[in-house]
């Protein structure tokens, strides 16, 4: 997806977010799974994934089966109680102001990322997508599972539309699913991540608040 007017500029430097536990403090799926009191079990899961115990894509198919009878209609309701990450306002104005883009690829669904996107004025975002039948989740994934490989070609695909080389591209994330995009990034940061993270990372940041993220990109003294 992407926003109105950004479609064809080129920038100066490029940045790409992981979305759940970076650009915002929730992890959606768990918020969605609140749905069919499955809250527990989905976080178990995700937990393992995130750490690197699990592989991805097996372990979100695995994850969304638990969410099948969802009320298509409740998702809406998930959109309310996410809460974006400390900073991300100041980054985004910041990064357009010096001549950047900024983006964010997820392992979780556009169905909440596409309000969110708008809404904070990023230039591009991608994320998964629920199967649905008649109003209702289905338990799968509809069409190719963004992932870790999809994360590294995603960030590739963004810096040749910009023609950003991919030295000035900075990737931020926290969890394993992360090391794609972060491995070909000419800045990574571990943002609040797991260890499997914060080893292969640029840079490694504790405090939840992205404006830490300004200095590194020379947007603020």
């Amino acid at each position: 997806m992407s926003r109105a007017g950004r479609r064809s500029r080129r920038a100066r430097f490029l940045v790409v977010l992981d979305v759940d536990s970076t650009l915002i403090e929730d992890e959606v799926i768990e918020l969605i799974a609140d749905f069919a009191d499955v809250r527990d079990r989905v976080a178990e899961i995700t937990e393992r994934a995130m750490r690197g115990e699990l592989d991805f894509e097996g372990s979100l198919r695995e994850r969304v089966v638990l969410l099948a009878g969802i009320q298509v209609d409740d998702l809406a309701r998930v959109r309310e109680r996410i809460t974006v990450t400390k900073g991300v306002p100041e980054l985004v104005e910041a990064v357009h102001a010096a001549g950047g883009m900024i983006c964010a690829v997820s392992g979780g669904f556009h169905e909440i990322l596409d309000g969110l996107g708008e809404e904070l004025g990023l230039d591009r975002w991608r994320a998964n997508r629920f199967a649905v039948a008649d109003g209702q989740l289905i338990g799968d994934v509809d069409g190719p599972i963004i992932g870790r490989e999809a994360k590294r070609e995603t960030l590739h695909t963004w810096a040749e539309e910009f023609g950003v080389p991919l030295e000035r591209t900075i990737a931020i994330g926290d969890g394993a699913n992360d090391l794609g995009m972060m491995s070909v990034a000419g800045l990574s940061i571990a943002f609040d991540a797991k260890p499997v993270v914060r080893q292969e990372a640029s840079l490694v940041m504790r405090d939840r608040d992205l404006t830490q993220v300004l200095p590194l990109l020379g947007l603020r003294g």
